[in-house]
């Protein structure tokens, strides 16, 4: 379970208070994924980095009583100087995982053949984005956290595989999944929330979560 309870975070501008959460409780129960739809700009990302422990609240206090994951694309943790076998080793042992495991996992999901061995650094965007997704799945979380969907990488079949696995996990695991866009949330929520100027309003259904955010937009 992960929870949030009267949890206030906002941030000051330059010209005013942007407030990203004010007062909102609500619990995510693993085996319910949940998708919060979100206009661009309302903290999305502020939100998942609080989930994942990044970023603390002003106020209230945040439960975990489960693994919960970094959020995809997350790069804290990745060294830039090391290859991606060095780095899927050395997180497989800070979550006390086989490093064997977790180094074959990503080599075979990424697809960057020799550039696996090669600093991190030195990669583009799409194979960083294959890269740090692979260890996202590599690991055990019950709790997978995901902003804006799947990456955005020219490789089919990379998005192929990932999608398939992801969408295996969800049988044993719980996504958390933002965005601003309804039509990512179909393929991973069960259930469906609307953030907007602070206020995260929680439905049974992302049809009903839908009629809102449309409503607002």
């Amino acid at each position: 379970m992960l929870e949030f309870i009267n949890v206030s975070k906002s941030f000051w501008t330059g010209k005013r208070r942007k407030v990203i959460l004010d007062r909102a409780s609500f619990r995510v129960e693993l085996g319910q994924s949940l998708g919060i739809l979100a206009p661009n700009g309302t903290g999305k990302t502020t939100l998942i980095n609080m989930m994942a422990g990044l970023e603390k609240p002003d106020e209230g206090k945040i439960v975990r009583d489960c693994r919960v994951s970094f959020p995809l694309g997350f790069m804290g943790g990745v060294n830039n100087k090391h290859s991606a076998r060095e780095n899927s080793r050395y997180i497989a042992r800070l979550y006390g995982l086989d490093p064997d495991y977790v180094e074959a996992f990503c080599r075979w999901l990424t697809g960057i053949e020799e550039y696996f061995d090669m600093p991190v650094g030195t990669y583009s965007a799409g194979m960083r984005s294959r890269f740090t997704f692979s260890l996202l799945l590599a690991l055990d979380f019950d709790i997978y956290l995901i902003d804006e969907g799947m990456p955005q990488t020219t490789d089919a079949a990379f998005n192929q595989k990932a999608g398939d696995i992801l969408r295996e996990r969800l049988e044993t695991t719980t996504v958390v999944i933002v965005s601003h866009l309804p039509d990512v949330l179909e393929r991973f929520a069960r259930t469906a929330a609307v953030l907007k100027d602070g206020r995260l309003t929680m439905f049974d259904t992302l049809e009903e979560a839908r009629e809102l955010y449309d409503y607002q937009a």
